[in-house]
């Protein structure tokens, strides 16, 4: 891929109704993106309408919920020639990385992309320079999806602009993009509170690495004293699925992204991880041998014994 020049945050506004609707009519009605020039920072918007294949009236609800009437789109562009427009103001996908708040967006686009004579070459482009960035920030960050509002929250950030507008919700998931990036520090506190602490540590202190000691020492004993030598396969499941939620609470660790966290326990993380993946392979080759069982070996165990010492 060529070098990538600028981020591009883009979302939809769909038709909508309280009384529910297939996801592949919601057709959009208004793309909103802001771009943001790597080297400069320079950030651009574009916002346009978008006439549906149907025109039909949007229900109350729909126009409560996006601020969208039907005068807005009676003479608004086609997805087509709004694509168009977007490219172009784009500039050049090769050299974009694109993102948005949940994936439906990039679903949208190819939804809406197969009605209309659009290049499945430039959707394919932009899907593979394509990042949910709600789902990287709920599993670098903040453990659950988030609204766009209390992502922002998490960084002490007010929205900017109006609500349910695309380009300012677009601009305002640029803001928390670069709080992430910027701030490792805050992030891994974030981190630390919603995957590990429950929210009791307030602020970073030379202890921090001595509490996620003793956190994985405290989980790791609770481990072993349900882990047994010899399992039924249905109970092998439940065993790997504890050991797994045990590998998501931590792995953030091993990315330390700030630098915060000790060799010590960067190694611990490691040794959880490396133990979950033994358990997954033991437990296939005993599920292709059609075992009724599945039998631990010391060396699998002993590793994780010694940590909890």
């Amino acid at each position: 891929m060529a070098e990538v020049k600028h981020f591009v945050f883009f979302d939809f506004e769909m038709i909508c109704s309280n009384r529910g609707m297939p996801f592949e009519d919601m057709e959009a009605i208004r793309l909103g993106a802001v771009k943001y020039e790597i080297e400069t920072e320079k950030v651009t918007y574009f916002d346009q309408y978008i006439r549906p294949t149907k025109l039909k009236p949007l229900s109350n609800f729909c126009k409560k919920l996006t601020g969208i009437h039907d005068s807005d789109l009676v003479d608004a562009n086609t997805f087509e020639d709004v694509f168009a427009s977007f490219l172009t103001w784009v500039g050049g996908v090769k050299k974009s990385r694109f993102f948005s708040w949940s994936k439906s967006d990039l679903t949208r686009l190819k939804l809406d992309a197969e009605k209309h004579p659009i290049s499945s070459t430039t959707i394919d482009k932009i899907e593979a320079r394509y990042l949910d960035f709600q789902d990287i920030l709920s599993k670098r960050v903040s453990k659950n999806n988030l609204s766009v509002q209390n992502a922002l929250d998490l960084y002490g950030l007010e929205f900017i602009g109006q609500q349910h507008n695309p380009m300012y919700d677009a601009y305002n998931t640029l803001r928390i993009y670069i709080s992430f990036s910027n701030q490792a520090l805050k992030s891994d506190l974030i981190m630390l509170n919603h995957f590990i602490f429950d929210g009791e540590v307030t602020e970073i202190t030379s202890r921090i690495n001595v509490l996620l000691k003793e956190e994985m020492k405290r989980d790791l004993e609770i481990l072993l004293e349900d882990m047994k030598d010899i399992y039924h396969l249905k109970h092998a499941q439940k065993m790997i699925k504890k050991v797994k939620r045990l590998v998501k609470k931590y792995e953030n660790i091993l990315i330390n992204r700030s630098g915060l966290f000790s060799k010590d326990n960067i190694n611990v993380v490691r040794m959880i991880k490396e133990f979950y993946e033994e358990l997954l392979i033991t437990y296939q080759n005993h599920f292709t041998h059609s075992s009724k069982i599945m039998i631990l070996d010391d060396h699998i165990i002993k590793p994780i014994k010694h940590l909890a010492i």
